[in-house]
């Protein structure tokens, strides 16, 4: 196979655009995996247990949570850090759906990680979100477990 040669012109500008590309990418973390998705829904009630690490924040911990209607209507301490939460603000333990829109949101506004990993049930078991990969504890992680769907009239865990 013979070589074309390429005038120095078209050559540096598949270097300078080549550069650019690079420049625009520096410090940003890329991922060329889709995004993953799931058919699940939620629904109005549910109990599941919150394990919520990472950060400066308030919320972190364990937590058994009851959802109905839409709304946390009972979340436990299971340990020392959550209990400690549930004193200070007892409204601050979310649904699955509201770390689901956190995740959205942080996706919107271009944090440099936002993952979400599915269980074979269907449910979201995992929220990874960091703002800023070079920042120090601004990162969370969710990770979700022992959830059992309800109906919204039955009696909380």
């Amino acid at each position: 196979m013979r070589s074309t040669s390429r005038s120095p012109l078209t050559r540096l500008a598949s270097i300078a655009g080549l550069v650019c590309a690079v420049a625009a990418c520096q410090g940003h973390t890329v991922s060329t995996r889709p995004a993953q998705t799931t058919a699940w829904h939620e629904p109005s009630a549910y109990t599941y247990t919150l394990r919520s690490t990472g950060g400066e924040r308030p919320l972190t911990g364990t937590f058994r949570v009851t959802v109905r209607a839409g709304k946390v209507v009972r979340a436990a301490g299971l340990d020392a850090e959550s209990r400690a939460a549930v004193r200070r603000s007892p409204t601050l333990v979310p649904t699955i759906g509201t770390l689901l829109r956190e995740l959205e949101r942080a996706r919107r506004e271009g944090a440099d990680q936002a993952d979400v990993r599915y269980a074979s049930a269907g449910y979201p078991r995992r929220i990874t979100v960091d703002w800023s990969a070079t920042a120090v504890d601004d990162e969370v992680r969710y990770e979700m477990s022992d959830y059992t769907p309800g109906s919204a009239g039955s009696a909380g865990n």
